[in-house]
């Protein structure tokens, strides 16, 4: 069954990269739709996928039109927040009948923002992984790579086979009946981490051991946790233990809003710290922290004048 799945990746930065060039080197065709600095050196050299424990180039397929997606089994987009509109109108057109789309982007609306685009059912999928974008054609995994994605899925492939699919690949991914809920977690993280690396512009381990930052990032933290009830969401675990987790297991990690702020891009702050502010708003919970927040990185995008992108990917450099 793996021998004949075409998987798509849409949005090849840090987080499609990794996971396509892990599928990739396990022997699945995968197609990377990038940018084109990106594409030119993967179709010159091949993807170069470096870990901890291993430094190689894997050959995929890659190209800058979203066309190349056509007719793939499995579409897995992971552009950024603020393209998942614009990046919909052009997929629509390329998918094939059965095929299933995961979102695996950050922040909790992207999945019912796609659906709604192609007219289809969108998977979300959480994602925690560590990686950057260190040159043209070039990702570097720091940490993790597990994959939460629902339990039930709409299309040729099912859960089952698309765990089956990864797991060929070294990558585990777990089921959920509640990934909505998984997803306000991961957002929770963002909102702890995120702005305050970029504001800091310091990695995830020394930021939580500067004077005042841990308990500010227990208040944003809290602020979301309020939000999150308010809409009804009761997001599993321990929040806080989780927030703790990050700068233990991924400490040298800057975040995508300090590495995008570095290259003078757009960020996805809108829908982190931004979303929880506006769902506040509308809700009537207070969240000074996270407006506050919002506000500044939006300031340091205006200082640094960064251009919005029609395909920009998470991660990219």
């Amino acid at each position: 069954m793996t021998d004949t799945i075409r998987v798509a990746v849409v949005g090849a930065g840090a987080v499609g990269c990794w996971y396509g060039g892990m599928l990739a080197r396990a022997g699945v065709a995968v197609t990377l739709v990038g940018r084109p600095r990106h594409v030119e050196a993967m179709r010159r050299d091949g993807l170069r996928l470096q870990s901890a424990g291993y430094d190689e180039h894997v050959r995929v397929e890659a190209a800058t039109d979203v066309a190349a997606a056509a007719g793939a089994t499995l579409v897995l987009v992971c552009v950024k927040s603020t393209d998942t509109d614009a990046i919909a109108l052009q997929l629509a057109p390329q998918l094939a009948p059965g095929a299933v789309v995961l979102s695996l982007q950050n922040g909790v609306d992207n999945a019912p923002r796609l659906a709604a685009a192609l007219g289809r059912p969108v998977a979300p999928a959480m994602v925690y992984v560590a990686s950057e974008m260190a040159g043209p054609g070039h990702v570097r995994h720091m940490g993790r790579g597990e994959l939460v994605i629902p339990d039930t899925v709409d299309g040729s492939l099912s859960a089952p086979e698309i765990v089956a699919l990864f797991a060929r690949a070294g990558v585990r991914v777990d089921l959920s009946d509640n990934v909505p809920a998984a997803l306000w977690a991961k957002l929770v993280l963002n909102c702890a981490y995120n702005a305050a690396s970029a504001i800091a512009d310091l990695p995830y381990g020394r930021l939580v051991r500067q004077p005042g930052i841990a308990p500010a990032m227990r208040d944003a933290v809290d602020e979301c946790l309020a939000v999150a009830a308010a809409s009804g969401v009761t997001i599993p675990g321990d929040v806080f233990a989780a927030v703790d987790r990050i700068a233990d297991t991924m400490p040298g990690q800057f975040s995508s809003t300090a590495q995008d702020l570095r290259r003078g891009k757009p960020s996805e702050i809108d829908h982190l710290n931004g979303f929880v502010a506006r769902e506040g708003e509308r809700l009537g919970v207070p969240t000074p922290v996270n407006r506050t927040l919002w506000a500044l990185v939006k300031a340091m995008e205006a200082s640094a004048g960064g251009a919005g992108r029609v395909l920009a990917q998470r991660g990219d450099a």
